[in-house]
């Protein structure tokens, strides 16, 4: 579900408790500034619908729901939220912006965070309204990821490219594909991260973990650092520099991924940075024989049931187990 147009929600004014709360965030729990965007968009948007539901706020042509003010809420309005206005902000997700299960998933657990810090931590409410909140059930979908012959090709494609940022492209693709780390991950690695076969990576929650660096990352990296060296480099730190000689952002590492695959004939609408990572699991797991818990450390998982997700059974290996039964070879007598 796209965002509504108009102002973005970070631009516009909140007020001081949920002002408070993010900073809490980001700070105390340690919440990525990505995240703490997030929880803001969510609230703020919850925050606007009760001022709409309750009759505070008259939506028209002068008035759109993005430009309603949510500066004036205080301890009184907050103590009024009753368990039936999340339910109702739920219906109005569901029918009236067409949020998907994920959608309303994130944000259940946005406002369950936030009323938890009202209620436990600052003692601002009386009751929690999110305590029976129940968590929209998410359907189980299997990871989308390219296969070892999509990979080799767009490997190659890379490689072939003629592109000056070829060097530097190639070797983001191969550090996604060998790797599986995350796009802010790869985006923040700094030159000292990296100590002869291994790399410093600081994940979710600010947790640091160590990869170990195949031959492929290493030859890519040895390629690549020339061409660092021969450009105006304005941030010494940084592995991976944009033309200005800046630290690369992710919307341009997402740019350069959704190009290669595009060149490879690969579809981009159905790809992304993201599922390099499932890819890179997913071929270590099948292909590396690589065990799950392993796995779990190489990818920066708190949770090892996170990891399982991309030990999925593929096609081949059901019909491979299919046809190792020990009775595939009876025949009917003739």
């Amino acid at each position: 579900m796209g965002r509504p147009k108009g102002k973005s929600s970070g631009e516009n004014a909140t007020f001081p408790i949920l002002e408070q709360y993010l900073r809490y965030m980001q700070a105390v729990q340690e919440k990525s500034p990505l995240t703490v965007k997030e929880y803001r968009y969510d609230l703020i948007l919850f925050f606007r619908f009760l001022k709409m539901d309750w009759g505070k706020v008259i939506l028209d042509e002068k008035t759109r729901f993005d430009d309603i003010d949510i500066s004036d809420i205080d301890e009184k309005f907050l103590n009024r939220i009753a368990q039936d206005d999340l339910f109702a902000f739920m219906i109005y997700l569901s029918r009236e912006r067409k949020a998907s299960s994920a959608t309303r998933a994130r944000k259940v657990a946005t406002l369950k965070s936030f009323f938890r810090y009202l209620f436990q931590k600052k003692r601002i409410i009386k009751d929690d309204p999110s305590y029976e909140l129940e968590t929209p059930k998410r359907p189980k979908r299997l990871p989308k990821y390219l296969n070892l012959e999509q990979s080799m090709h767009l490997l190659q494609t890379a490689e072939h490219s003629e592109k000056p940022s070829s060097e530097r492209d190639f070797c983001i693709l191969t550090l996604f594909l060998n790797c599986g780390m995350r796009l802010s991950e790869l985006q923040m690695i700094n030159l000292s991260d990296i100590r002869d076969d291994t790399l410093r990576v600081i994940g979710k929650g600010n947790k640091e973990r160590t990869i170990y660096l195949n031959n492929a990352c290493l030859v890519a990296l040895r390629d690549y650092y020339p061409v660092r060296e021969q450009m105006k480099i304005k941030d010494e730190q940084a592995l991976f520099l944009s033309k200005r000689g800046t630290r690369i952002s992710t919307q341009m590492i997402q740019n350069i991924i959704k190009n290669l695959l595009a060149a490879s004939g690969i579809d981009s609408s159905m790809y992304s940075v993201h599922k390099l990572r499932h890819t890179a699991a997913t071929l270590m797991y099948k292909y590396g024989e690589v065990d799950i818990r392993s796995l779990q450390t190489i990818l920066g998982h708190q949770s090892v049931a996170t990891t399982q997700i991309y030990t999925h059974v593929d096609d081949d290996t059901l019909h491979e187990a299919v046809s190792k039964n020990p009775l595939a070879g009876f025949k009917k007598d003739s």
